[in-house]
């Protein structure tokens, strides 16, 4: 069985648009605990435009699963996560704050990210980087010591908007092999893996017999739909799909 990782940032951002105490993300990480939720991930930005410290400190209060604290690798961020204690802190680049797309290239960051990785470990709070689906990715991911990685599953999600042509499909089946590489190596590494990026209930679907995948993590696609059938639905909706038997 996979497990379900609901991101929150939509929520705090529809909140954020009108400066309202409301929707309030506390509650909806309640909700989405309560409907079978794993894991509760939330970005903290440099510009705040969503997910806000207060809402990370109440989490941490409130929080009975996993909270997975989605952060990039500069030193104010490093302060937070060191005084908020989440159970997990996942490294992301800076260019997902601004332009998006792509995961943090280890290879080019090694000497800092071994430096993040020992931070956390020294603080009890368990690491891991969000790369793109390459198996020298997940080896210097483990080299660098994360506990964990999310890989990035933005192709094959663009992939699959345009199925149809032969191409497509070729496309598709080339990313999910990569997927189940980089999964596969991931568990035998000992990591915990998990994939998120562009996801939907339908895309998804292609995921459920990827050895090695523990968790899928999933935002955007969760609240819109959440938006026309409530919010518990939403996450039953997805735990549901991702209970169905895999080869893992």
């Amino acid at each position: 069985m996979i497990e379900l990782g609901v991101t929150l940032d939509a929520i705090a951002l529809l909140r954020e648009s009108r400066k309202t105490r409301g929707p309030d993300p506390v509650f909806a990480a309640f909700l989405a605990e309560q409907a079978g939720a794993s894991a509760i991930n939330v970005q903290l930005r440099s510009d705040r435009r969503h997910i806000q410290e207060r809402d990370v400190r109440l989490l941490r209060e409130s929080v009975g699963c996993e909270l997975n604290l989605v952060l990039t690798t500069s030193q104010e961020m490093i302060r937070f996560a060191l005084t908020s204690k989440p159970d997990r802190v996942t490294f992301i680049p800076e260019r997902l704050e601004s332009a998006g797309g792509g995961g943090l290239d280890v290879l080019l960051n090694t000497a800092q990210l071994k430096e993040r990785m020992r931070e956390m470990r020294e603080s009890s709070i368990l690491p891991a980087i969000f790369i793109e689906p390459s198996i020298d990715q997940v080896k210097a991911a483990h080299q660098v010591g994360a506990a964990g990685i999310t890989i990035s599953t933005e192709t094959l999600a663009a992939a699959t908007d345009q199925v149809g042509l032969a191409r497509d499909r070729e496309a598709i089946d080339r990313e999910l092999q990569k997927l189940s590489d980089c999964a596969r190596l991931g568990s035998k590494l000992e990591l915990h893996v998990s994939a998120s990026h562009g996801l939907n209930l339908h895309k998804a679907k292609l995921l459920l017999d990827i050895p090695g995948l523990s968790r899928v993590d999933v935002g955007h696609a969760l609240v819109s739909r959440a938006v026309m059938i409530g919010f518990a639905p939403a996450v039953t909706e997805w735990v549901e799909l991702l209970k169905a038997p895999t080869k893992n």
